[in-house]
């Protein structure tokens, strides 16, 4: 995907920030919340925000909203469709 699609994709006013969690922060939040990588809302290898990021299936993707001054956290793991 070219650079500017990228931006497009992510960077959009609208879009809440993504990023993946490294093997040490994956591993932090399953011990955290004491749940199973397959018990974590899934997204799908094909869709385009894990395109975009480069993801592939087993990683967590950490997705940060702030509506109204809010913040709000929420994860999903890669799946396979």
């Amino acid at each position: 995907m070219g650079e500017n699609k990228k931006s497009i994709v992510l960077n959009h006013f609208l879009s809440p920030k993504y990023s993946i969690l490294s093997e040490n922060e994956k591993e932090e939040l399953l011990r955290k919340y004491n749940v199973k990588l397959s018990q974590l809302p899934k997204i799908f290898v094909d869709d385009p925000v894990v395109k975009t990021l480069g993801a592939k299936v087993g990683d967590i993707i950490k997705i940060e909203r702030n509506i109204l001054g809010i913040r709000s956290i929420y994860y999903r793991v890669v799946v396979e469709k």
